[in-house]
């Protein structure tokens, strides 16, 4: 297992249909990557709006919104690590 130490994931999102499905696909990139990492959700929205995102869901590696709005699959994200 490669363990990512210093990269900070975050998950922004609701809980909805389209925040459950990226979650899946985060999930399932790490797995295929075989990183060890810890994603963090973000549930509140004033929260969500700190980082400029006005659609979620939405995924945030160190700090760099990656993708909002929208469903990335996981070989989209597996590029972003």
């Amino acid at each position: 297992m490669f363990v990512v130490s210093n990269m900070k994931i975050e998950l922004l999102g609701t809980n909805c249909p389209k925040c459950k499905l990226l979650e899946e696909n985060l999930n399932k990139a790490i797995l295929e990557l075989n990183l060890k990492v810890k994603v963090i959700k973000i549930t509140e929205i004033g929260k969500i709006i700190e980082y400029g995102v006005m659609s979620a869901p939405a995924i945030v590696i160190n700090g760099e919104v990656k993708c909002y709005g929208r469903v990335a699959n996981s070989e989209e994200i597996k590029k972003w690590f």
